[in-house]
């Protein structure tokens, strides 16, 4: 029970810090473009997980060096370097397009906002998902309907209008929606730790090629926002994620994703903080309403793996 409370702390952690991770990817948007601000911190993210592969490495070395499985050993080992740069490089180009669109929406709408907007991939999965050819619950419908009611609360204003960086925003969602699933079909090939350094190092090259041709990125001003930069990158891509692999393991995936779910609450939360950012009692219902559907569409698939189990 203790142990329980233990990893449930943790990755309440691990949402707090995507949550609040907003804040400083908006403050950093002050100093620096897009492109400059995902470039340093999927870098950043990449070098963070390195020592933990290293120690991973170190504990499993013993079974690597077995000299009956010498040859069949080698042969798996490149098959498995093969599927993980492939699957690094695919999950690289999905999150470096939906890490842009959300750094390019946050320019334009508030780090709250853009919180909950982003955490609509949660119930974008199972849409697409449908069109797959999967079965949807009548319970997850429900939540997609309230979820695009309380968009409609949260985005839409006078003269049904959609601001462009709330747009962006909707758009990175349905990215990481993508990154979800191209994840879940690689994840259970390859290491998972090994998978995100290399996603956010291929997310850090790509990012830097248009960081250089449509941004002029200045030492001075990347020095100016170290602080959002390394919050995002350190904490965020690196220690966030190590998180969620740590407690997972000993969590229900209902318990789990619904921890996880809570970053859209401390988004909001972080941008009243911190940046002492507004919502109305509109944006708030239209929060309410997407925060309940969000756990709508988690809670069918989850009851019945249980139940199955």
């Amino acid at each position: 029970m203790h142990s329980k409370l233990k990893y449930n702390l943790l990755l309440m952690l691990a949402a707090f810090i995507w949550g609040s991770a907003f804040v400083a990817q908006s403050v950093g948007m002050d100093f620096i473009g897009p492109f400059t601000f995902n470039s340093i911190r999927s870098l950043m993210g990449s070098v963070v997980l390195l020592p933990v592969i290293w120690m991973m490495e170190k504990q499993n070395g013993k079974k690597e060096e077995e000299p009956d499985k010498e040859d069949g050993g080698k042969e798996q080992k490149k098959q498995e370097w093969k599927t993980l740069l492939t699957g690094g490089v695919c999950c690289g180009l999905v999150l470096t397009l939906s890490m842009s669109l959300q750094q390019a929406g946050i320019v334009h709408t508030t780090a709250g906002k853009a919180g909950f907007l982003t955490a609509l991939y949660i119930l974008i999965v199972p849409v697409i998902g449908w069109f797959l050819g999967k079965k949807v619950g009548i319970k997850t419908w429900f939540g997609v309907i309230l979820a695009m009611t309380g968009m409609y609360l949260l985005c839409i204003k006078e003269g049904f209008s959609i601001s462009r960086g709330d747009f962006f925003v909707f758009l990175c969602a349905c990215g990481f929606a993508m990154h979800i699933l191209v994840v879940d079909y690689f994840s259970p090939k390859v290491d998972g730790v090994k998978l995100s350094c290399m996603q956010f190092f291929v997310c850090g090259m790509l990012s830097a090629f248009p960081m250089f041709l449509f941004e002029k990125p200045q030492l001075n001003l990347i020095l100016r926002a170290w602080l959002p930069i390394v919050y995002a990158g350190l904490l965020s891509s690196g220690v966030a994620y190590t998180l969620q692999i740590i407690t997972q393991k000993h969590l229900k995936p209902t318990v789990a994703s619904m921890l996880m779910s809570l970053e859209s609450v401390f988004a909001v939360l972080s941008g009243w903080v911190v940046l002492h950012e507004r919502l109305s009692l509109r944006e708030l219902l239209g929060c309410v309403l997407v925060f309940v559907a969000i756990i709508l569409a988690q809670l069918p698939e989850k009851k019945v793996k249980e139940e199955t189990s």
